[in-house]
């Protein structure tokens, strides 16, 4: 149980177990050089500066780390002080960010634990300030994973395990600090971390970590839904869809990313369905792990295919023509879907041309099959298309069709849209923002 005073942190904390340099695997050549840098200035201006979080982690795992965290009981004004590359940013909790050219060093100050902010700033509850500062043994109690609350201590190299980390990772294991029921309380996308660090680091959970769960998960419809968005994209677009479809579903968790595509798969009206999913989560896998451009618009045209078809079958029964049928299910699941999970309209846009374009590929006689060459989504569709044949969808001869006109007129088709996300806007003009409107 997480202690309730101050006083009570210190001492119930456990005292830390120092691993000396001989006794791990971290070299200082696997740590970024701009890292270094900022640890070292750190130190060498007085203050205690450690490595932490997922890179220690993945350091000792032997995987090279995405990105370097920095943790110091430097305020953030002695921080931009030091790094005239830096900028302040937070309103809730501020910290700094340490630019050199591409690569951004987080650097952040020790906080006190989350009751000490929360009785000084707080409003019915809610933090609405968390800039209260602590000690290297207020701030590990923050960390949500043991093994997450490693620190790599650049003054001696040894690395610093307060909760038993080094023995979970050793054990290939995921566990939360504290009181597991407490800490989703505190913050429900926890439970969305431990199946993406599970997957991730092909690790087990704990039984504690694991059972709370099941519980729990209605916490979740309380998180806005642009931070699941944002969630949503760690675990679906970094080369483990699949195995975390899997897992969100064992939990119980997809419901509060995709209900629709839940419920779907719970009325089991389309046997093709969730095999489709996990054909469209492979691909993609396999194109992230290959270093190919990917975008979410192609998951998410798969993930709305059977809500979206079973609304059009509705609206054609009604007497509408199938086009008009796919447009009006399209407007209606998208807007259902952003109350859930905020996508951004440049993604559902493309969802939407992937959509209309399986109607419009059922046409082959005169040129509409040559102007369809030329659409700059034809490609997507096209693959769509040969994935729901694969998934066990009758569109098999329309497929052999398609592959074989390509194949004629390979001059013809168009290149492959960018995906939306790798867009690059004109240097010196700024975007307009638009807002979705369903």
């Amino acid at each position: 149980m997480e202690p309730e005073t101050t006083s009570n942190i210190v001492r119930l904390n456990p005292e830390p177990v120092i691993i000396p340099r001989e006794q791990h695997n971290i070299s200082r050549a696997d740590i970024s050089d701009n890292a270094l840098k900022v640890l070292y200035r750190l130190k060498n201006a007085g203050f205690k500066a450690y490595l932490v979080g997922g890179a220690v982690r993945d350091l000792l795992l032997n995987i090279k780390p995405k990105d370097f965290d920095v943790v110091t009981d430097a305020h953030p004004e002695q921080i931009r002080e030091l790094f005239r590359n830096s900028r302040l940013i937070g309103r809730r909790f501020r910290l700094a960010h340490v630019r050199y050219g591409d690569e951004i060093i987080e650097v952040s100050t020790f906080r006190a634990a989350h009751h000490v902010a929360g009785e000084r700033h707080t409003e019915q509850g809610r933090i609405i300030r968390d800039n209260v500062y602590g000690d290297i043994d207020e701030d590990v109690w923050r960390r949500d994973f043991t093994v997450n609350a490693l620190l790599y201590n650049i003054r001696d190299f040894s690395v610093v395990d307060y909760f038993g980390g080094m023995q979970d990772l050793h054990a290939s294991q995921l566990r939360l600090i504290g009181d597991p029921a407490a800490r989703y309380r505190e913050d429900p996308v926890r439970m969305l971390r431990a199946v993406r660090f599970t997957v991730k680091l092909s690790f087990k959970m704990h039984p504690d970590t694991e059972k709370p769960i099941f519980n729990m998960d209605h916490l979740l419809t309380d998180i806005s839904s642009a931070r699941l968005f944002e969630e949503f994209m760690k675990l679906f677009m970094t080369g483990q869809a699949h195995a975390t479809y899997r897992q969100l579903r064992h939990f119980g968790l997809l419901k509060h990313l995709f209900p629709d595509t839940e419920s779907s798969l719970q009325a089991g009206n389309n046997v093709h369905f969730d095999t489709l999913l996990a054909r469209v989560m492979d691909s993609t896998d396999s194109r992230i792990i290959a270093g190919k451009p990917v975008t979410p618009a192609f998951l998410i045209a798969a993930l709305l295919w059977e809500p979206l078809n079973v609304m059009a079958e509705d609206h054609k029964s009604h007497g509408l023509a199938e086009m008009d049928a796919i447009n009006l299910a399209s407007d209606a699941v998208i807007s259902h879907q952003i109350s859930s999970l905020a996508i951004p309209r440049r993604f559902t846009r493309v969802s939407r041309e992937i959509w209309a374009l399986q109607s419009r590929l059922k046409h082959t006689r005169g040129n509409r099959p040559y102007r369809l060459l030329s659409h700059p989504r034809f490609r997507a569709a096209y693959d769509f298309l040969l994935m729901r044949s694969e998934s066990g969808e009758d569109v098999l001869e329309l497929v052999q069709w398609w592959t074989d006109f390509m194949e004629k007129n390979s001059h013809l088709v168009a290149e492959p849209a960018k995906p939306a996300s790798k867009r690059l806007q004109r240097p010196g003009r700024r975007r307009k923002r638009r807002f979705h409107r369903g």
